[in-house]
């Protein structure tokens, strides 16, 4: 795999912008009647989970998930056991087979983990990225991004008309909602907060959080250090480091 191809595969699980691909985001032509900025405002947890839910379904229908008889399924299933109720959350975990090295989170508690990245990494590194993943849904990033982008111009229209709960989104326009919000750049803040609520679930669930580190230290190596599709956030080096000195 060439390195571009490489820190494109990288750039959800590092917090990278990945642009999105075809035309212009417009879901306003496939959903119907456009909202005031201030209905659009009032969208409501159970509306974002409804979001979620019908991007969940599309994804795993695009992407070839390991079944219960699969070593990826079987490996993840150990690793998650007793995770599907944690830390007041609804948790449910898949393995997408690809060589990507990957992984990504929605805000309804979805959790996917790409096979690339788990012949990468040992047990706790891959628990780490769980770890860091269910940071993120804890903290609701994903469900801020997907707020903000129900609440833009540009998407306004994937509102119903009444009683403030959104629409489902046309099937042909959850590609570029799903780069909108769950490919969307993660602010520094948003990454450190998901990298030390992931040094407390190996903690908590005590594993070793050294893990933490040295996965960090994988995907610097694979990503080539910084720059490029890397510039515009913390590198993982960068976030190793900190990691580190946390365990000094």
């Amino acid at each position: 795999m060439n390195r571009r191809k490489v820190l494109k595969n990288l750039g959800l699980l590092l917090g990278v912008t990945v642009a999105a691909p075809g035309q212009a985001f417009d879901l306003g032509k496939a959903v119907g009647a456009a909202q005031s900025m201030g209905k659009a405002a009032t969208i409501t947890d159970a509306d974002l989970k409804r979001q979620f839910d019908q991007m969940t379904v599309q994804y795993d229908k695009k992407n070839t998930v390991a079944q219960a008889d699969s070593p990826y399924a079987a490996r993840l299933g150990t690793l998650t056991s007793g995770l599907a109720k944690y830390d007041g959350l609804n948790l449910n975990f898949k393995v997408y087979l690809t060589k990507d090295v990957n992984a990504f989170a929605m805000g309804n508690g979805t959790v996917r983990i790409y096979s690339g990245l788990m012949d990468l990494m040992t047990d706790d590194e891959i628990r780490y990225v769980i770890g860091h993943e269910i940071g993120h849904i804890k903290a609701g990033h994903s469900k801020a991004r997907m707020k903000a982008a129900l609440t833009t111009d540009a998407v306004r229209g994937a509102v119903a008309a009444s009683d403030s709960k959104a629409a489902a989104v046309a099937d042909s326009q959850i590609g570029e909602l799903f780069q909108k919000v769950i490919l969307a750049q993660h602010s520094q803040a948003n990454e450190n907060e998901a990298d030390d609520y992931a040094m407390g679930f190996l903690k908590k669930t005590k594993h070793e959080p050294m893990a933490a580190v040295t996965a960090l230290d994988k995907l610097t190596k694979l990503s080539g250090g910084s720059g490029g599709w890397l510039a515009t956030h913390p590198a993982p080096a960068e976030r190793a480091k900190r990691m580190r000195a946390k365990l000094a």
